[in-house]
């Protein structure tokens, strides 16, 4: 179980991957994004999770390099995620992505590449060129996001390896739970994104309500869920007090009826795009 910051998942294939992490989704290059992300890896974060379209992996590559020697830390003791955008899918197009990924952040190798979206007709070539990468020693992880259990299906029809991350939006209005055991049976580790709902969540009566019962705030409750789900989650942040409160969920734990009520809150409801029914 989840006991502290620096706790692990076991993905397949035996690399382990921080269940928390810090998402830097719509934060711009510049200094609010170095100083979120030196602040998070100075308060125990050990893992980062950017993608080619945030257009922020330079900015991500610099607060890395400046929080290692800062704190005093090897590479190794960091997980950095990042992913293939849709313009960039397939075979030679996805490994050149991944080496102009490599480049903006200045890293010699990723723990987490994924394929943003499941482009119809595009994501096969995608993921071979993934497996190439992997078998090659250039990535220790391969994964997806945003893919539903048919896309996972006719991913397996081809595949030689399987996903080992399938990162998606998760909260309490759109628990996905087909999607989850799905996932949990086929030994992939599913992965919150917009696990806050993008502060969508903040005033629901029944998370404030477990909120005041365990002194944290909605979102510590939220983030709490998710990892008691076996969830691995990256909420994103740039202010440092939210940084350090976001993480503090290692202390307290919801009892499987309140579980229960939290799941039940479920709408299908989405903030991002339809993994079905998008045009980009």
């Amino acid at each position: 179980m989840t006991t502290n910051l620096q706790s692990k998942a076991t993905l397949q294939g035996g690399v382990q991957m921080p269940w928390f992490g810090l998402g830097v989704f719509q934060v711009e290059e510049g200094s609010e994004l170095i100083a979120a992300v030196k602040s998070a890896i100075k308060h125990g974060y050990r893992s980062i999770d950017t993608a080619a379209i945030y257009g922020n992996e330079s900015g991500v590559g610099q607060a890395i390099r400046e929080a290692l020697s800062e704190n005093n830390l090897q590479r190794e003791d960091l997980f950095i995620t990042s992913k293939v955008w849709n313009s960039d899918l397939g075979y030679d197009e996805t490994l050149a992505a991944y080496e102009a990924s490599l480049s903006k952040l200045g890293l010699e190798y990723l723990d987490l590449y994924l394929i943003h979206w499941p482009v119809a007709g595009k994501y096969k070539e995608a993921w071979r060129a993934l497996e190439t990468l992997y078998k090659a020693g250039r990535v220790k992880a391969i994964g997806v996001s945003n893919f539903q259990i048919h896309h996972l299906e006719d991913l397996f029809a081809d595949a030689e390896i399987k996903p080992m991350v399938n990162q998606v939006e998760f909260h309490p209005y759109l628990t996905q739970k087909e999607l989850l055991s799905f996932t949990r049976e086929h030994g992939i580790q599913l992965e919150a994104w917009a696990p806050l709902m993008q502060g969508g969540l903040l005033g629901q009566p029944l998370l404030e309500e477990l909120a005041a019962k365990y002194g944290k705030s909605v979102p510590q409750v939220i983030l709490r869920w998710d990892l008691q789900h076996g969830v691995i989650t990256i909420p994103k942040s740039t202010k440092e007090h939210r940084i350090i409160e976001n993480a503090s969920v290692f202390d307290f734990e919801l009892t499987s009826e309140e579980m229960d009520r939290i799941d039940a809150l479920n709408q299908d409801r989405r903030v991002g795009p339809d993994p079905d029914n998008f045009d980009f």
